[in-house]
């Protein structure tokens, strides 16, 4: 199978969109490589301070004078499931920008991501038609009604892992509260968000109501997200450039919201189906080849059952289909970039060195040439204080560690910086509630891999991050409060001045 673009769909100089027209900014030239080939693919013309500046005037404009903010409810609502309607009808093309831009199997782009991305705006528009105001009459003569109004400029700066699922989600968030925004890709996967925003212009969105920067994090991102024209600040990421971005925000005093790393408990107790725990256990890790914050990257299994799951683990993990992701047949394709690649292989001998052992994987698949591939990865290790089990590895690399009971468990899941998911297997009830309440992590799945309801709060514990993202998580995070005060009888006040 091929992609299914046009060659006229790949724009081979990728640059800022603002007001609706690209702009070509003026700092360097980046390259933009295909991760299955290690090919050149595109030039992402970085956008520097003056060229931010120029973006968030234009978002500045569109809130405080536009019309966007200014719509109606049900007007809103029309705009957004228009947006859905055409990110449907354009999914192949999307689909293999985003598979350039990220190496992303191509079926599961098809089938999976860009349909999520199309719902999160029919969502939205649900959202917001049931979302109302609260109203107080307890005071006698007064009534006081608190509603909700946008914030503002928002900058969204979305993450090089899944670029269109996760930047859209923001893009959809922000608007459907009436906000308008600068959107800020990974400077190594710009070409499918770029695209998405231009649809949504050709549908209809207002100019000024999403911009597009693109560029590197110290110098793009930086210059966005310490900007004294943003309002609010939403960022999927590191933790490490979580906290800078945080620390920027801060000084203009700009609420925060951050979706960070993690380093994810996948708990299988003895009493488990262990067919599924397995099948759950292999698709938390490797889907989308381990690069996502909610991976469940370390395998605690209950000793009973230890040897054996992780026998059976690597048996499977050695028969995943690693490979060309335009092939429907792939299961797993190639990490996002060369130094990215590397990065994920250290750790296979860092585990040697710290008396781990190597059960699957630990290598470059050379046999499919010059793309970034890596054999689908797991060690054993000799405990929860090593890197292996400690460090966000973010790639296909599992990290297998036995336990005894529900004690041992919990203790190890928590026994990390991060919080952010926990996975529990247990066809056994009371071990099931006797764990979950003591995890210490922003969500938990009992007996299935990551679904994510919209409706929930997504977010992390500890260094996974700083807030919530979702329905009414979403409206907090994108609205502020106003209470009007009306004095409903009419009467002599205090009279100040009279004598």
């Amino acid at each position: 199978m091929r992609l299914p673009l046009d060659e006229r769909d790949i724009r081979h100089t990728v640059t800022a969109l603002i007001d609706g027209a690209p702009v070509r900014g003026g700092g360097i030239e980046i390259p933009v490589f295909y991760p299955a080939t290690g090919n050149r693919v595109a030039t992402l013309v970085e956008d520097d301070a003056a060229d931010i500046d120029r973006a968030v005037a234009a978002a500045r404009r569109a809130f405080d004078h536009g019309p966007w903010p200014h719509l109606s409810v049900e007007e809103r609502q029309e705009y957004l499931c228009r947006f859905s309607e055409v990110i449907e009808q354009n999914i192949p093309l999307l689909a293999g920008l985003e598979c350039l831009d990220t190496g992303k199997p191509i079926h599961d782009l098809l089938t999976r991501y860009l349909k999520r991305t199309a719902y999160c705006f029919r969502f939205f528009a649900d959202y917001i038609g049931q979302s109302s105001g609260t109203v107080y009459d307890q005071v006698k003569g007064f009534r006081t009604v608190v509603a909700r109004e946008p914030v503002g400029v928002a900058a969204l700066l979305a993450p090089w892992n899944s670029p269109i699922s996760l930047g859209a989600m923001k893009v959809a968030a922000a608007l459907a509260f009436g906000n308008t925004c600068v959107l800020k890709p990974s400077e190594q996967t710009p070409m499918a968000l770029v695209r998405l925003v231009e649809l949504l212009h050709e549908a209809g969105l207002p100019e000024g109501a999403v911009n597009v920067v693109n560029g590197r994090g110290p110098v793009t991102g930086a210059a966005l997200v310490a900007h004294q024209g943003v309002d609010l600040v939403s960022f999927t990421g590191g933790t490490e450039t979580g906290r800078s971005i945080m620390a920027a925000a801060a000084r203009n005093l700009v609420p925060c919201m951050t979706e960070l790393g993690g380093k994810s408990a996948n708990i299988v107790f003895a009493s488990a189906n262990l067919d599924d725990a397995l099948d759950g256990a292999l698709l938390a890790i490797y889907t989308n080849a381990g690069q996502q914050c909610l991976a469940g990257s370390r395998i605690l299994v209950e000793r009973p059952v230890f040897d054996d799951f992780v026998a059976r683990f690597a048996e499977r993990a050695e028969r995943i289909r690693v490979g060309d992701p335009t092939d429907e047949a792939t299961e797993m394709g190639p990490l996002a970039t060369e130094a990215h690649m590397n990065h994920v292989l250290s750790y296979a001998e860092l585990a040697r060195e710290e008396g781990g052992r190597l059960v699957t994987g630990g290598l470059r698949d050379e046999s499919l040439g010059s793309g970034y591939f890596v054999r689908p990865t797991a060690v054993v290790a000799p405990s929860n204080e090593t890197r292996v089990a400690q460090e966000e590895i973010f790639g296909p690399f599992a990290t297998f560690l036995p336990f005894e009971g529900v004690d041992e468990a919990a203790a190890i899941a928590n026994g990390t910086d991060f919080g952010l998911m926990s996975y529990v297997w247990s066809d056994h009830l009371p071990t099931v509630n006797a764990v979950v309440p003591r995890l210490r992590s922003g969500g938990v799945m009992v007996n299935a891999t990551m679904m994510r309801d919209l409706r929930a709060p997504f977010g992390g514990f500890k260094d996974s991050g700083v807030g919530r993202e979702g329905g009414e998580a979403s409206e907090r995070f994108y609205t502020q409060e106003k209470f009007v005060s009306t004095r409903m009888v009419p009467g002599p006040l205090r009279r100040l001045g009279t004598v």
